[in-house]
This record gives C-alpha cells, structure tokens and sequence, in this order.
C-alpha cells in the first residue's frame, strides 16, 4: 500500500477557522466538498487565498482539501490563507522566509467590537432627542 504524504494546518480570521490539508496532486482546490469557484464568488477573495501558492510556485503541486466553518466570506479566506501558509511551511520550511517577508504566517487579530450596555451598538449612542 502506497501511503500518501498530507501537510494539516489550522487557519483562523475573526470568528471563521479553516482546517487546510494538502496532498501531492495536479492543483485542485475543494472548499468544503464543493469547488473553490463555486464556493468563494468574489474574485478578491479567490487572489487573497491563493496567494500562497503563487508566492511559492506551488500551485500545480498539491491539492487543497479545506474545511472551514463560521463568520463571513472574507474572513473564511483570511482563515484560509492563514492554514495554507501554515501547511505550505509544513512540507518546506525554505518557503518560511518568503511567506514571512510577505505577511502571511501572521494571524489577523481584529476582531468584532462587543455592544456596550446602554448604546444601539459598539460605538453608535441613541439618538439623542432634546424634548
């Protein structure tokens, strides 16, 4: 039996996380069993999330299995960018450097404001009426 090689990272981004395994293969990127362009419509998203593979000349090598769950569009590709950086220092540590120099093994810290009591939401008062 023939044991394949799979690189596993986690990737997060606001409230989203991604579960990113790369195997050997011809390119093919599935977002959660679907197709990466069916999946991720906008195409700032798609550049953002393939990134990594294009800064490595790895985009022909593997094939992108991801699972990701939670939060908005943008921040599943942000989570997703994340993992695959992440999986891509995995199988070479000598794309650690260019990964690095290009921001993509940080995580994004911001996250969503929390309401405070007695306004209409994290920063926005009510509306302030005179009489």
């Amino acid at each position: 039996m023939v044991e394949v090689v799979k690189y596993a990272a986690t990737g997060r981004r606001k409230s989203s996380i991604a579960r990113v395994v790369l195997t050997p293969g011809k390119g093919v990127i599935r977002v959660n069993k679907r197709e990466f362009i069916e999946y991720f419509n906008r195409e700032t998203d798609r550049i953002l999330i393939t990134e990594p593979l294009k800064l490595t000349n790895t985009a022909e090598k593997f094939d992108v299995e991801v699972s990701v769950n939670g939060g908005g569009a943008t921040g599943q590709a942000g989570a997703m960018r994340l993992g695959l950086s992440r999986a891509l220092t995995l199988f070479d540590l000598e794309t650690r450097p260019t990964l690095k120099k290009a921001d993509m093994l940080r995580r994004d810290p911001r996250m969503k404001e929390r309401k405070k009591p007695g306004q209409k939401g994290a920063r926005r008062k009510f509306q302030w009426v005179k009489r």
